[in-house]
This record gives C-alpha cells, sequence and structure tokens, in this order.
C-alpha cells in the first residue's frame, strides 16, 4: 500500500428530514444563494418548496440555474456563472444528482475564474478558488456528492471530460433517502451500474491494498443485494438508503487511497455520452463486461477471479480463466436483469464515430489498469455493439 492523506471535508447529514439543516447550513457560507437543478420534478415532488421555504426562513435570498443536461453542457456552466456574477451570489446549493452538482461545481469555480472555464476543465491545475457548493441528493448515482470531481460536456468539440480539484469538493451534502421514491425504474437501474463502475475502477489498479478491495467487494454486493430491491419496491427505504450511502463511499477516495488508480472504462464511456447524449449509467453496464472480457490475460486472471469469487460466489475452481469468465458472466446477467441494455445497438449507436471517440479516449487512459491504445479502444466499442 502506498503513503497517502486521506481529509474529506464534506460534511454528511443523512436520513429522513434532514433537508432542516439547510436553514442553519446556507447562513454558515453565504447570504444569497444559487440553486442549480435540472428539469421539474424537484417542483413536483416538493424539494424545491421546501428548500426555498428553507432559504426564506433563513433570511437567504436566491437565484435559479435551471435546466441543467443530464450531460452538463459548457454553455450551462457558461449560463451559470453570468447568473452568479450578476446576482452576486456567494453560495450555491445543488439539488438532483450527479448532473446539477456537476454543474455547480464548475459554476463554483468559474465564478472566481477570470477566463473560459474550459481551460480549468482541460487543466485543473488553473483551479484555485471556488464558491461553497452544498449538494441536495435526489437519485443514488455518481456520488458527486462527497468527491473533487466535475464532468463536463463541450458540445462545440465533442468532448466530456471529468476534470478534479479540491477546490470543488461540497462543504456539506444532505442525503434523504426518501428523496429517491420517485426514481424511475430505469434511472436506479442505470445509477446502480454506475456506483458498481466507480467501485470497480478503484478495483482494478496495479497496486494490491487489502482493506480497500474487500470494502470495495462489500460495496459491490450492496448494489447486487438492494438494488433489484429498490425496483421491486420503490419506496423501501432501507433499499434505496443502502444505494445513496453505497453512491457516495464508491467515489469518495477511500476505495483507492493507497493505491495507484487511473479509471479505466469511465473515459471510454464519456466520449459515447458526449456524441450520443445517451444515459451514462447505462454506456457503463453495456461498455464494462466488454472492457473485462477484453483486459483478462495472465497477468489480471487472478484479480478477475477473485472478484468472481468473492462478489459473485463463483465456486473455487483451478482454472482461474473459467473463474474469471463465469464471474463477467454474472455481471452480465445482473445487469441484464435490471433492464439495462446489453448493447449499443440498442441505444441506436453504430461504428460512424468509433475511431474519434477512440482517440479521444485513450488520451485520458495514461496509466490505467491495462494501457489501451486508439486501437484496443476501438475493438472494445465494436465488441460492445
Amino acid at each position: 500500500m502506498d503513503n497517502f492523506v486521506y481529509d474529506i471535508p464534506t460534511k454528511v447529514f443523512f436520513g429522513r428530514g434532514q433537508l432542516a439543516a439547510l436553514a442553519n447550513l446556507v447562513p454558515q457560507y453565504g447570504k444569497k444563494a444559487m440553486l442549480v437543478y435540472g428539469g421539474g420534478s424537484i417542483k413536483r415532488n416538493g424539494i424545491y418548496g421546501n428548500i426555498c421555504m428553507l432559504l426564506e426562513q433563513a433570511g437567504i435570498s436566491h437565484v435559479d440555474l435551471s435546466g441543467v443536461e443530464p450531460n452538463p453542457s459548457l454553455d450551462t456552466v457558461n449560463r451559470g456563472i453570468a447568473i452568479c456574477r450578476r446576482e452576486q451570489a456567494d453560495v450555491i446549493v445543488a439539488v438532483g444528482g450527479g448532473s446539477s452538482i456537476d454543474c455547480a461545481k464548475a459554476v463554483a469555480v468559474g465564478t472566481c475564474y477570470d477566463g473560459d472555464p474550459w481551460d480549468f476543465v482541460v487543466d485543473p491545475s488553473r483551479m484555485k478558488a471556488a464558491l461553497p457548493v452544498i449538494a441536495v441528493v435526489t437519485i443514488a448515482a455518481t456520488g458527486s456528492e462527497m468527491d473533487h470531481i466535475a464532468v463536463i460536456t463541450n458540445n462545440r468539440t465533442q468532448e466530456k471530460i471529468g476534470t478534479r480539484s479540491q477546490v470543488m469538493r461540497p462543504r456539506a451534502a444532505i442525503l434523504d433517502p426518501t428523496f429517491t421514491f420517485t426514481v424511475p425504474a430505469y434511472q436506479t437501474a442505470c445509477g446502480t451500474a454506475d456506483i458498481m463502475s466507480h467501485v470497480l475502477e478503484s478495483y482494478f489498479s496495479n497496486t494490491e491494498a487489502f482493506l480497500q478491495d474487500r470494502a470495495a467487494e462489500a460495496l459491490l454486493k450492496t448494489c447486487i443485494e438492494f438494488g433489484p430491491r429498490a425496483l421491486t419496491n420503490p419506496e423501501n427505504y432501507e433499499a434505496r438508503a443502502n444505494l445513496m450511502w453505497a453512491a457516495s463511499w464508491a467515489i469518495n477516495d477511500f476505495l483507492k487511497v493507497g493505491k495507484s488508480v487511473q479509471w479505466s472504462v469511465h473515459p471510454i464511456e464519456h466520449q459515447l455520452s458526449a456524441v450520443y447524449n445517451i444515459t451514462h449509467g447505462a454506456g457503463l453496464a453495456i461498455l464494462t463486461p466488454h472492457w473485462m472480457e477484453y483486459v483478462l490475460n495472465d497477468r489480471t486472471v487472478h484479480k478477475f477471479a477473485r472478484l468472481a469469487v468473492n462478489v459473485w460466489l463463483v465456486p473455487e475452481l483451478s482454472d482461474e480463466y473459467a473463474m474469471a469468465r463465469e464471474g463477467i458472466a454474472r455481471l452480465k446477467t445482473f445487469l441484464k436483469e435490471l433492464g439495462l441494455q446489453e448493447r449499443l445497438s440498442e441505444l441506436q449507436i453504430d461504428e460512424t464515430h468509433f475511431q474519434e471517440m477512440a482517440i479521444k479516449a485513450a488520451a485520458q487512459l495514461k496509466g490505467s489498469y491495462v494501457p489501451l491504445n486508439a486501437e484496443n479502444i476501438k475493438k472494445i466499442y465494436q465488441a460492445s455493439l
């Protein structure tokens, strides 16, 4: 295990009724808030109205940045920065899932940055300061409420890049599992796939760390146990609570401390959703098993076999390849049973952009678990069709 420093300053308020904490939280960071959210679901389910009431009670005025896309765009970030500056907002409350929170993070940095925000997306060293962000989570998926990452899409260049800096990490996060009761089944399934992918990105590392790997396996088993329960009974509090907490721990850096971690599948999927605007979790569900099959070799087989035994309960065999392949097969079956697509063609995706997508993905994969060039990545896309 390598040396590390672990410091997560995000304060988490977890459970029923924790939204009330906003009344005391927001005044600690500012006097005028900007609410960042996507569509109208938070207005229909009453969350928006409750937030406005709490802010009013605390003497906090607010402005809105609404309409954040599922893959937040640079254009929306720029729109948010303009609103924030014009209205002199000094704290941002992001309400929703990863898209709203990621957009809020980029706006928080961009408001303090003199230049094109795409500059700091491409070069994170340019990020020096950010407005404080408080996250109110309404879907278990990205875990963006406890990480220092924002994924932004540049529609003009068809690039989707995950950028990172500690200045973006939310100061506080409110996680009320009841807010996820109304999340549609497909989005619940996509969120579960996203959580599992985040865990696997840290699990498949070229540095061994026993404790972190066992914790990763526990998180995967949590998704396997509670993902289907949430689909069967959307208002099962324990199912929603376990998925919500798993999402945070999948990406709050704990799984990767002491390890050399460079994500492998996310950069490949980001190009898909940048070009085709598909749901991120759906793309990950399709690509992950095909990536696994492609990188399975004499060096990696032992790790895949351990995953199969410890998570998918594959019987111990003398043939590690057989165990590994059975584990991959069980992952495919699980994702299909969640109701997710198995092939890119089911999402109306063809080979048209594979070459350019593969080149962009390869540029973000330096140091990954198994080195992949553009030609390798193109083959994974093709196998996934």
